[in-house]
C-alpha cells in the first residue's frame, strides 16, 4: 500500500534500533491559523511548509466556501488571497470540518461576528466533542451561537455586534484563546483573557505577523477590534507534535544517534522535552533559528535509560497532545510514572487515557486510570492487538511501542493518521521501525 493512501491497520515488528536525518511535516496549529488569518487579510499570503493533511485541507476548503480564493501550486506551497476583513462570504451548506477539533473551534472564532449564518460539523468522532467552552465566552462577546447538546452542529447566527470581554480561562486551552481573540478582532472595544497556566502562542505570533498589534504578558492577552491584517509570507516549522513520535523512538533505540531537522520549538509546546529530560533522555537541541515569529531546530536524540517521574502539573498544557507517546517512554522507564491534571486528554479525539490503558495493559504493562491522569509501571512490553479508536496519535504511539516489545503489535483502525501526519508510515519505515500498513 502506498504512503499516502489510508491504511486501515499497521502491524509492526520489534526492531533493534533507529537512526539517521528525517524531517517532519508542517505544523498543523500554525497551517489552520495561516489560512484563517490570511482569509481575512488583506492582499496576498504566501504559505510554505503547509502541511498536506486531511484536517489542514479541510480548513482550506471551509475558507473556499466563504468565498477566498486559494491556489495550491505544490503540496506544501499555498497561495491565499485574502478578502480583508468585511470580505468573507457565507457559504452554501454546512462547513465539514472533518476531525479537525483545532479547525472547528477556531473558526466558530472567526465566523461568530460575520454577518451571515454558519453551520460547522465534522466526523462521527468530531461530532461527540465538546463545543461549549468556546461558545459560552463567544456568547458572552455577543455572538449567537446554537450547540447540540454541548457538540456539533455548531450554528452561529450572523449580524451579532461582538463587544470586547474579560475573560479568565477556567482552563487552560489554546484552542478556546485563540477562537477568542478571532473574534476579538470583530469586536467593539478591547478583549482581555488571562489563562491559568501558558498555552501555544501560535495565535498571538501570527497576528503579529499580520501586523495585529497585542500585548500579551504574565498570562494575559489584550487586543482591540477593528484591527486590519495584512498579507505576508507564511513559513511553517516542521510539526512538533509529528516530531514527538521520533523524540521518543530515539530515546529507546537510536544507538548511534538520530536527528529530527527543521522542528519548530515553541516553548509553549516543548513541554514534552522537558518531561523526557527529567527521565533522563540525551537530547540536544542545535542549529537553533526563527522562521516567521517561530523558533526552530534540529532536534538530535540518542537512546538512554530513562526512570519513572511525577509529571509536573504545569506542564501538562505544554506537552497536552504528546501524552500518548510520553506515555510509550513512561512504560520503558524504569519504576513508576504519575501523571494528573490531564483530564483534558479523554475529550480529544478518543479518550486518550482510558485508549492507552487499556492498550499498555494489552501490552503487559502495569497500568491504573485515573480519573484526570494515568499511573503506571515501567516494565516489559509483550506484543498484541490494539484498538487504536480511531485516534491517530493513539495509533503512533503504539507503533513507537514496537521498538521496546518482545513480538508483533497489530495496531487497528490507523485511517486517521491521514489527518495530522500523511507519510508516518514511510517515514517510519525510513528510520527504522518494522512498520507494514
Amino acid at each position: 500500500m502506498s504512503h499516502t493512501s489510508a491504511a486501515q491497520r499497521y502491524i509492526v515488528r520489534p526492531a533493534a534500533s533507529i537512526r539517521g536525518e528525517l524531517t517532519v511535516p508542517g505544523d498543523k496549529s500554525i497551517s489552520h491559523r495561516a489560512l484563517m488569518l490570511g482569509g481575512i487579510a488583506a492582499g496576498r499570503t504566501l504559505i510554505s511548509g503547509f502541511l498536506a493533511s486531511e484536517d489542514c485541507l479541510a480548513t482550506l476548503a471551509a475558507l473556499a466556501a466563504l468565498g477566498v480564493r486559494i491556489e495550491r501550486p505544490q503540496e506544501t506551497l499555498v497561495r491565499v488571497h485574502g478578502v480583508g476583513h468585511e470580505g468573507l462570504t457565507g457559504a452554501a451548506g454546512a462547513l465539514d470540518m472533518g476531525n479537525a477539533g483545532t479547525a472547528i473551534r477556531l473558526l466558530m472564532g472567526l465566523l461568530a461576528g460575520q454577518r451571515f449564518d454558519s453551520t460547522l460539523i465534522g466526523d462521527a468522532s468530531l461530532m461527540r466533542r465538546p463545543m461549549e467552552r468556546v461558545a459560552a465566552p463567544l456568547r458572552a462577546m455577543g455572538a449567537r451561537i446554537d450547540t447540540q447538546a454541548g457538540k456539533p452542529p455548531v450554528r452561529i447566527h450572523g449580524g451579532a455586534a461582538l463587544h470586547g470581554l474579560d475573560y479568565a480561562l477556567p482552563m487552560a486551552s489554546a484552542q478556546v484563546k485563540s477562537a477568542l481573540l478571532l473574534a476579538a478582532l470583530y469586536a467593539q472595544g478591547v478583549t482581555n483573557i488571562t489563562e491559568p497556566a501558558p498555552t501555544r502562542d501560535h495565535t498571538e505570533r501570527m497576528l503579529r505577523a499580520f501586523g495585529v498589534q497585542l500585548t500579551a504578558a504574565a498570562g494575559r492577552v489584550s487586543l482591540a477590534g477593528g484591527q486590519q491584517l495584512r498579507g505576508c509570507d507564511i513559513e511553517i516549522p516542521g510539526d512538533f507534535s509529528s516530531a514527538a513520535f521520533f523524540i521518543v523512538a530515539g530515546c529507546l533505540a537510536a544507538h548511534d544517534g538520530l536527528t529530527i531537522r527543521g522542528v519548530g520549538v515553541n516553548p509553549t509546546r516543548t513541554g514534552l522535552l522537558q518531561l523526557l529530560a527529567l527521565m533522563g533522555a540525551d537530547i540536544e537541541l542545535r542549529a537553533r533559528t526563527e522562521v516567521t515569529a517561530e523558533p526552530i531546530a534540529d532536534i538530535h536524540v540518542r537512546a538512554a535509560p530513562l526512570r519513572g517521574i511525577r509529571v509536573p502539573e504545569d506542564l501538562v498544557a505544554l506537552a497536552i497532545d504528546e501524552f500518548p507517546v510520553f506515555f510509550i517512554a513512561a512504560a520503558a522507564a524504569d519504576g513508576q510514572t504519575v501523571v494528573t491534571g490531564a483530564a483534558e486528554l479523554r475529550v480529544k479525539e478518543s479518550d486518550r487515557l482510558a485508549a492507552m490503558a487499556i492498550g499498555l495493559t494489552t501490552l503487559g504493562i502495569e497500568c491504573e486510570l485515573l480519573p484526570d491522569g494515568l499511573r503506571l509501571q515501567g516494565g516489559r512490553m509483550s506484543g498484541g492487538r490494539i484498538d487504536s479508536h480511531g485516534d491517530h496519535r493513539i495509533a503512533m504511539a503504539f507503533a513507537v511501542a514496537s521498538l521496546i516489545a518482545s513480538a508483533p503489535i497489530e495496531i487497528e483502525d490507523v485511517a486517521n493518521v491521514a489527518t495530522s501526519f500523511p507519510g508516518f508510515a514511510h517515514l517510519a519505515r525510513a528510520a527504522g521501525l518494522a512498520l507494514e500498513d
